[in-house]
């Protein structure tokens, strides 16, 4: 009797711990993939039960904006870039990035080596395909301090609106695409380029870099200890996951195919994607660096005509968590 009332008492203590799990909801950016890997890996390894938080992270797709999913209650957490999220900022939408796992940027522009450019200087008179929705910004900022105008011509270059894909490098209708380290350049060589044949340029390297694949939530929350606290678990648990990700990028990436609900991942692309994007959060511990915010916000301001943003941001980051955190 005394072995079955401490079988009961056992079994009504775990499930009342499971039931005081604080539920957080995380808002990714874009479909599955290694790319958020740290968030699946503190998920399937515990981490996030282990700070007592019952974590749910949603896909996200072309036609889902996180800023606008986190202002209509659909998340509590939200991953986004940077410009994205100063430009809704400065719009009205109180977004505070409070932990920034990715330290550099894999953006890059892919360009056919044929085409004759070697530098910056010789986009001139050429056509480049650039993502839209937010991602234009680095692109026209950079252009701007190259004095390289972006509205056609001998002396300038005609952008294309690109979509996700590689579509536009491969039939030819442009000079050089936008690409990321970890996926879309791996695309264009899966289609039959060599690496030979192309020339990249990273916006890393260029110094026009911005912030990517920070952690966001709404400011006024911020005000309930309570909410701080689930984030402080939360970030803990989730660059535990990230960590772990580096050390282990064939694992973390079984991982992510294995919470693929579409099944559209390969093996190979999520391993390939896992091993660069451990590159981009090397060197970040979670907390925002303020010269690398710095170095965005002025990026952003020098975006030509239409910047993103008009003045710095007062308050679009804290490491009130990450501090307690880390």
């Amino acid at each position: 009797m005394k072995k079955l009332l401490a079988s009961l008492v056992a079994l009504a203590v775990s499930a009342t711990a499971a039931q005081a799990a604080d539920k957080l909801t995380l808002q990714l950016q874009w479909v599955t993939q290694a790319q958020f890997a740290g968030y699946y890996v503190a998920l399937d390894k515990g981490y996030y039960k282990e700070e007592g938080l019952d974590v749910t992270i949603k896909p996200g797709g072309p036609d889902i904006a996180p800023p606008q999913v986190l202002v209509g209650g659909g998340a509590d957490l939200m991953l986004n870039w940077m410009p994205s999220a100063l430009a809704a900022r400065e719009r009205g939408v109180p977004l505070v990035n409070i932990a920034q796992p990715f330290k550099s940027s894999g953006l890059q522009l892919t360009c056919r080596k044929e085409t004759g450019i070697t530098s910056p200087e010789d986009f001139r008179g050429k056509t480049i395909g650039v993502w839209f929705f937010g991602n234009e910004y680095p692109f026209l900022s950079w252009m701007s301090q190259l004095g390289i105008p972006t509205d056609g011509g001998s002396n300038g270059v005609t952008v294309l609106k690109q979509g996700f894909n590689v579509d536009p490098l491969l039939q030819k209708q442009a000079d050089c695409i936008s690409t990321m380290t970890y996926n879309e350049y791996w695309q264009v060589i899966d289609a039959g380029i060599s690496p030979d044949d192309l020339v990249v340029f990273k916006y890393q390297d260029q110094g026009v870099a911005t912030l990517e694949d920070g952690i966001y939530v709404l400011e006024d929350r911020l005000q309930d200890a309570a909410f701080q606290d689930q984030l402080v678990r939360f970030v803990r648990a989730s660059m535990k996951g990230w960590k772990w990700a580096e050390a282990n990028p064939n694992d973390a990436a079984e991982i992510i195919l294995d919470n693929d609900a579409t099944g559209a991942q390969t093996e190979k692309h999520q391993r390939r994607m896992m091993g660069e994007i451990a590159k981009l959060t090397a060197g970040s511990n979670g907390t925002l660096d303020p010269a690398d915010f710095d170095r965005t916000v002025a990026t952003l301001l020098k975006g030509g005509s239409d910047p993103v943003i008009t003045k710095k941001p007062e308050g679009a980051w804290t490491h009130m968590i990450t501090d307690k955190a880390l």
